[in-house]
């Protein structure tokens, strides 16, 4: 069985950073794309980044481009999501997402996880 665990998320101040983790069991992470998505109340999930490792590709939202850092690791078996510089307006749920498509971005991902709650002051 997959499951993916999100944590990380918390109350942090505009500017500051914060880093997600996404724990993986059930599947390798080095043979999916991962990704995360975000989240705000009345809204559709919309696609923050994606890699696969295999490809040595990536793939961001063009508002968070330069900001967010996907990455994962092996060992460990998790993906990881590096917000820098955050905005009031990067306020939301995260959800991360496992896919076995190789083609980066992917929409509908086959595996999600549980949000955590990220909240930016101003």
């Amino acid at each position: 069985e997959v499951q993916l665990q999100a944590s990380g998320g918390g109350l942090v101040q505009a500017g500051e950073s914060l880093r997600l983790s996404c724990a993986v069991t059930g599947v390798r992470v080095d043979d999916y794309s991962l990704g995360w998505f975000r989240q705000v109340p009345g809204k559709g999930r919309e696609m923050v980044a994606w890699m696969r490792k295999t490809e040595g590709s990536t793939s961001y939202a063009e508002s968070r481009k330069g900001r967010f850092t996907i990455s994962s690791d092996s060992a460990k078996n998790a993906v990881y999501l590096l917000m820098d510089n955050l905005k009031p307006e990067d306020t939301a749920d995260y959800y991360c997402a496992l896919d076995q498509h190789p083609v980066l971005p992917i929409k509908y991902p086959e595996y999600w996880g549980r949000g955590t709650q990220v909240t930016v002051s101003s």
